[in-house]
């Protein structure tokens, strides 16, 4: 399972990078505006970085504003994906943009039905908000694993990013359950290295080597 980080701080991602863990990136306008830097050189510093895709959202309502927009994010460099809302509009656009070559992370699904319709419209990546669902006591991971069991029976290429992802559990469970990729807060990736077992091990061996009293 690829691991993407979800965020467009420019530090973060070369940290992730650095690690050599990061697969890619997904941003949105929440994320973008969060930054308080002019949007196209921020996009352009983000992809230069990044060694996968990086995902970035429209931000028209209606077709031919998402075909606009889509078309131009495409041309910021050859690791863009265009993400377009899982709205009829939306829909319209990812067969409208995958036509031409232009592939599609279609974002902000919440159901299977949703999922299929995607697929069939061509998208590249379909991202099913987990944590959102959690938010109001539906399961999100349900979704997950009815997803990629959709895709696996049907043949679709579609690849399933699992997003909106709070926790490590959530990454555990999304690649259990046949996820292609985890986007996730650099918080999150953070949480998936750490065990405390591991520091009270490391220390000890340093503790011990200590009292040895010898250099490597």
């Amino acid at each position: 399972m690829k691991i993407f980080l979800d965020t467009a701080n420019v530090g973060e991602i070369k940290e992730g990078v650095a690690l050599g863990v990061v697969d890619g990136v997904t941003t949105n306008p929440s994320l973008i505006a969060k930054e308080k830097r002019p949007f196209r050189p921020l996009i352009e510093e983000i992809c230069s970085i990044v060694p996968g895709d990086v995902s970035l959202e429209v931000v028209a309502t209606d077709f031919e504003g998402m075909v606009k927009e889509g078309e131009e994010l495409a041309q910021v460099a050859t690791n863009a994906v265009v993400k377009c809302p899982l709205t009829k509009d939306g829909l319209k656009a990812v067969k409208y943009l995958s036509g031409k070559g232009i592939r599609v992370n279609q974002t902000l699904c919440f159901s299977p039905t949703q999922a299929l319709l995607s697929a069939k419209a061509g998208a590249f990546y379909i991202s099913p908000f987990l944590g959102r669902l959690d938010d109001i006591a539906h399961v999100g991971m349900d979704l997950i694993r009815d997803i990629c069991e959709i895709y696996r029976v049907q043949g679709y290429r579609t690849q399933v990013l699992a997003a909106s992802i709070r926790n490590p559990l959530h990454v555990v469970d999304a690649a259990k359950a046949g996820a292609h990729v985890a986007t996730m807060p650099f918080a999150v990736l953070e949480q998936l290295m750490k065990h405390p077992l591991t520091d009270i091990g490391l220390k000890k061996f340093l503790d011990d080597w200590a009292k040895l009293g010898e250099k490597i």
